[in-house]
């Protein structure tokens, strides 16, 4: 067994390099803990996964928290999971106060064209590798063309969709045999987990309904909370669904900061859900300055990653368990296969957005007036998708690259 102090010091280096999304963070978790240290089995660390894909939220994050319980409970578990936070939100907030104040210089909305192009070619890459590995059945082709349509066409709630997915997965696979036994923990010890981390998230919330119950703070908190509670799939799944709310919904950002906010959170380190704090910090800035907009993105933390720690501690007596049971393997199968029409509307959403300075809302989807086509955009973005589909280059790299590419084509042309 571990130390506390070694666990701080290894998930702290964990916090700081976990660039390039989940795959990259839960590949970097697998080789400290259990390559490196061997402080966790192949089949913990495998069973945490499974059960972290079940949830919603930055399966990495809740990873990583799941990993420091397993070593020194919950004091370990709430280390490890605020390490692998803080770091990137102490940068998102550095960048998201820098775009803030200076955004609108040329020069700046010149280095976002290009991140823009590159991010552009990020989704792309996530459809591409969701796909390949949701892609087992029929039914699973059938669900991300459906979810595409409702989401594109019918511009049906994300929640729903997600919903109704899992539920035709777990009707449609067979119970199987029958695993291990449940875990003889009390229901009470978990009824009292849940009710402390409940009244954790959820207080705070009910002190600014009390303070300003018609507040701005009150409207990111519940917003953001519910949020929370739907982000299966990942970032790239619910980023559709939060970006339709917050500039169609709210009209708090421009798609084009929705845009830049992914941009940014690509270039740090931590969960990509980190853009919840981006979008957080400009909606109120552009509300009531910079010291509401440091408070919007502290609120935005608070109710995307408490509720991660309620998951986890919650359920990690039961994840061995849990992570046995068929039908629930099938709801997520479902689940991710939705995921992939998901993201090809997040897609065509990005690309349109990035692609033409003018884009409009249509009956069944969306509609751009081909005379504002940035072609600028448009060879920045299919060198990206050359450079990482193809070529297979480092995300930082490609956005390095673009963006540069994009001043300088700005000073020649």
């Amino acid at each position: 067994m571990t130390s506390l102090a070694q666990t701080t010091k290894t998930f702290a280096k964990i916090g700081c390099l976990s660039f390039g999304g989940p795959a990259a963070q839960i590949a970097l978790m697998h080789r400290e803990l259990v390559d490196r240290t061997g402080w966790l089995s192949e089949k913990q660390f495998l069973s945490g996964l499974s059960f972290c894909m079940l949830l919603p939220g930055p399966e990495a994050m809740q990873l990583a928290t799941y990993a420091g319980w397993r070593l020194h409970g919950t004091i370990g578990g709430l280390i490890a999971g605020a390490l692998f936070v803080i770091p990137g939100a102490l940068v998102v907030m550095a960048l998201a106060t820098i775009y803030a104040l200076f955004g609108d210089v040329p020069l700046v909305e010149t280095v976002f064209l290009g991140i823009k192009a590159a991010v552009l070619a990020i989704v792309l890459e996530a459809l591409v590798k969701v796909a390949k590995r949701a892609f087992k059945t029929t039914l699973h082709w059938v669900l991300a063309a459906l979810s595409f349509i409702a989401l594109f066409m019918f511009n049906l709630p994300f929640p729903l969709v997600i919903a109704v997915a899992a539920f035709v997965g777990y009707l449609t696979t067979s119970a199987g045999a029958v695993g291990q036994a449940p875990p003889s923990v009390p229901w009470g010890k978990t009824l009292r987990t849940i009710t402390v981390w409940l009244a954790i998230w959820w207080v705070p919330i009910g002190l600014l309904a009390l303070v300003a119950p018609d507040g701005f703070l009150l409207q990111i908190a519940v917003f953001f909370s519910k949020l929370a509670t739907v982000t299966f799939g990942g970032a790239y799944a619910v980023l559709a669904y939060m970006g339709q709310e917050v500039v169609t919904g709210f009209g708090w950002l421009s798609a084009g900061q929705m845009i830049d906010a992914l941009g940014l959170a690509e270039t740090t380190p931590g969960p990509l859900i980190l853009v919840t704090e981006f979008v957080g910090f400009l909606a109120g800035y552009a509300e009531g300055g910079i010291k509401l907009a440091i408070l919007a993105a502290l609120v935005t933390l608070w109710v995307t990653f408490i509720p991660c720690f309620l998951w986890i501690f919650a359920g990690a007596p039961y994840i061995e368990w849990i992570s046995d049971q068929p039908k629930l393997s099938g709801a997520l199968s479902a689940i991710t296969a939705a995921v992939v029409g998901v993201i090809a509307n997040l897609s065509i959403w990005f690309g349109l957005h990035v692609l033409f300075d003018r884009v409009d809302r249509v009956q069944f989807g969306w509609m751009p007036d081909v005379s504002s086509v940035n072609w600028l955009a448009v060879v920045l973005g299919a060198l990206c998708v050359v450079l990482i589909l193809r070529l297979k280059m480092n995300i930082l790299w490609v956005l390095a690259i673009s963006a540069s590419l994009s001043v300088a084509a700005s000073l020649w042309l």
